[in-house]
């Protein structure tokens, strides 16, 4: 699952993000809320940690705004503002949860994996493509109902494509769905992961193919019977 952290301390981000990573969740770190709508309007998010007190903005008022970009996204409220009507305005703007700084990771954690057990009641079911199927919240995508073994950056551009099937998706998108936004990596690298995942899908008969829409990205679309 990927989880976007919304914070302007470099070292609370590179903490939470780095205990996040270690519970095997996929994270990338917005200093400010431009930042943060650029990421959920590129990438599908089953969370956001979100500061209150933001450069260019509060937290908790930019919630129906987050809300109108990703509808389904938990929000975990983080905030030195440790008083019950902050964390009850917060709540009532949409927050999913509310945890004061300071705070111990073990607690964070738990709030974490709760908010996603809560998600996970709300299953949705799976997306198909040609003779694939990807489970949204539990991030599997299964072959003929077998599991699709992939390396982990193709498994994230499959997932990216399968969510928009038959639509395209832009190059910036994809790549910040393999790399991460804070990733220094050469643009052409998304080419390689591209050419790999398109020989997998061929070799497996997935009944689905990759295609270049030159200027605009790249498309998933099934293949004729």
């Amino acid at each position: 699952m990927r989880i976007l952290i919304v914070e302007d301390e470099p070292k609370i981000a590179r903490l939470i993000s780095r205990n996040l990573g270690r519970m095997g969740f996929a994270c990338d770190v917005s200093s400010n809320l431009a930042h943060a709508f650029e990421a959920l309007r590129s990438h599908p998010y089953e969370l956001m940690m979100l500061d209150r007190r933001l450069p260019d903005g509060d937290g908790a008022e930019a919630i129906p705004a987050i809300r109108a970009i990703s509808p389904g996204v938990r929000i975990v409220m983080v905030s030195a503002i440790d008083v019950p009507e902050e964390k009850a305005k917060s709540l009532d703007s949409g927050a999913d949860d509310y945890i004061a700084k300071p705070f111990h990771m073990e607690e964070l954690s738990a709030r974490v994996r709760a908010r996603l057990r809560a998600s996970v009641a709300e299953t949705p079911p799976p997306i198909r493509a040609g003779a694939l199927s990807f489970d949204v919240v539990r991030r599997q995508i299964a072959l003929d109902g077998s599991p699709f073994l992939l390396h982990k950056r193709e498994f994230e551009l499959l997932a990216e494509l399968i969510i928009r099937v038959n639509c395209v998706v832009s190059r910036a998108t994809l790549f910040g769905a393999i790399y991460g936004y804070d990733d220094e990596v050469q643009s052409w690298a998304l080419d390689a992961v591209i050419s790999r995942l398109r020989r997998r899908l061929l070799e497996a008969d997935a009944k689905v193919e990759i295609h270049l829409v030159r200027g605009r990205g790249y498309i998933l679309m099934e293949t004729q019977p």
